[in-house]
């Protein structure tokens, strides 16, 4: 096998079928004897399949005459100032659809960033939820190490709150990719097989104090939030008014000392 170290844009890069196939075995190889870092590059997977369904109805749009590289190398000739317009704007719209995604969602967000919030969490309920197999990585019989974990990784003090009180309980957790950086994600359940998710990382700005609004993406829909620098959403295929005295418990228990 190659001397050359798997580094995280081999991950990337093996995700988006983007490497030699040569490399693409030895990565293959690799995952083979790390199923930890296989298990983060399965999740890697499956939110790029989330995000390409997001985006599916506008992935295949033709290019606007404006944007086309053509059009702008001639009218930079002629106006080079409207040229350059042109080209900032084909940079923004073309990056990528992961990319145009968030571009979107600090756009509605605002400065808060708590849809943006949400909508991680979303893609992380239907990835996860369903799963009757491994919806978790590790389960709440560890629950001492889950916090250590994700505590080290988020480089936040994180705590795992207990919904005992509201009805659920915690089936354990796991960190996830999101394009702001690992988040911790806890699962949820009930009796009746209604499953939660709680989803928390750090917020661009570390002393971000934003109030509780509800959100919603398609079926999925909660409450986030962000107290201290850290963001909180609880997202369920629940009604409103039954999640959100559960999202009260939560940031009631989470809040940092």
């Amino acid at each position: 096998m190659s001397q050359r170290p798997i580094m995280e844009d081999d991950l990337h890069a093996y995700v988006d079928h983007a490497l030699a196939p040569e490399r693409r075995a030895e990565i293959a190889s690799y995952l083979d004897d790390h199923p930890d870092v296989a298990g983060r590059v399965a999740d890697f997977a499956a939110q790029r399949e989330q995000l390409r369904g997001a985006l599916w109805s506008i992935a295949g749009e033709p290019l606007p005459v404006a944007l086309n590289l053509s059009h702008i190398i001639e009218s930079r000739k002629r106006r080079p100032l409207r040229a350059w317009a042109a080209i900032a704007a084909l940079l923004l719209l073309g990056i990528g659809g992961l990319g145009g995604w968030t571009m979107r969602s600090l756009l509605q967000d605002g400065s808060s960033g708590l849809s943006a919030l949400a909508q991680e969490a979303a893609y992380s309920y239907n990835v996860y939820a369903p799963d009757r197999v491994r919806p978790v990585e590790i389960r709440a019989s560890n629950s001492s190490e889950l916090t250590q974990w994700v505590s080290n990784r988020l480089k936040q003090p994180v705590k795992v709150p207990d919904l005992s009180i509201s009805g659920y309980r915690l089936m354990g957790g796991r960190l996830v990719a999101t394009s702001h950086g690992p988040a911790a994600m806890f699962m949820y359940d009930d009796d009746h097989g209604d499953r939660l998710v709680v989803l928390t990382r750090p917020m661009s700005n570390p002393r971000q104090d934003t109030p509780m609004l509800p959100q919603s993406t398609g079926d999925v829909a909660g409450f986030a939030w962000a107290d201290r620098g850290m963001g909180y959403t609880l997202v369920g295929q629940l009604p409103a008014d039954t999640l959100k005295p559960i999202a009260n418990e939560i940031r009631k228990q989470a809040r940092p000392i």
